[in-house]
């Protein structure tokens, strides 16, 4: 039987965490689906296309790695893409709370949909990409918290917004 899961979110941008989790995952199923969500709400820094195509390049080394872009219910999509397993992020006792509510909307919808909750490698526990963003809208050094080529994007982005 094939194991397949699905790691949905915003990713803008896909930080250090989101990757370690995402290579971990790559490691214990047997296709991982890296789904982005457009989220037009939360006024991106990178639209769905691109956020998709920087994910896309910093996984490529992920043979067992997807990225696809969704626009309705993270049930839902999981339903349509077959998949049985939804990983989420867990950063702090907070964020549990927050994911046991999602966890149990998102088995209401699929009943099949099982949530698994992984803890980011210690380095990167305290980042977020609403939190790098921040720190590199203000003139701070977000390179390490992010892969090289998403670094690059972020800084030229945030050069583009200043200029316009």
């Amino acid at each position: 039987m094939t194991t397949k899961a699905i790691y949905p979110g915003t990713f803008d941008p896909l930080t250090n965490g989101h990757l370690d989790l995402v290579t971990r995952a790559a490691k214990m199923f047997d296709w991982v689906l890296l789904a982005i969500a457009a989220s037009p709400s939360k006024q991106p820094l990178f639209d769905l296309d691109e956020r998709i195509g920087l994910a896309t390049q910093v996984t490529s080394h992920l043979p067992n790695v997807t990225v696809m872009g969704f626009s309705n219910l993270t049930a839902n999509f999981a339903h349509q893409q077959k998949v049985s397993i939804l990983i989420r992020g867990v950063r702090a006792v907070t964020d549990v709370e927050h994911e046991i509510q999602l966890a149990k909307m998102n088995c209401h919808l699929t009943p099949t949909l099982e949530t698994v909750l992984m803890i980011p490698s210690s380095a990167w526990s305290c980042i977020s990409s609403t939190l790098v963003k921040e720190v590199g809208l203000y003139g701070g050094d977000v390179d390490h918290f992010l892969p090289e080529i998403i670094a690059k994007a972020v800084r030229a982005r945030i050069q583009a917004l200043k200029i316009g």
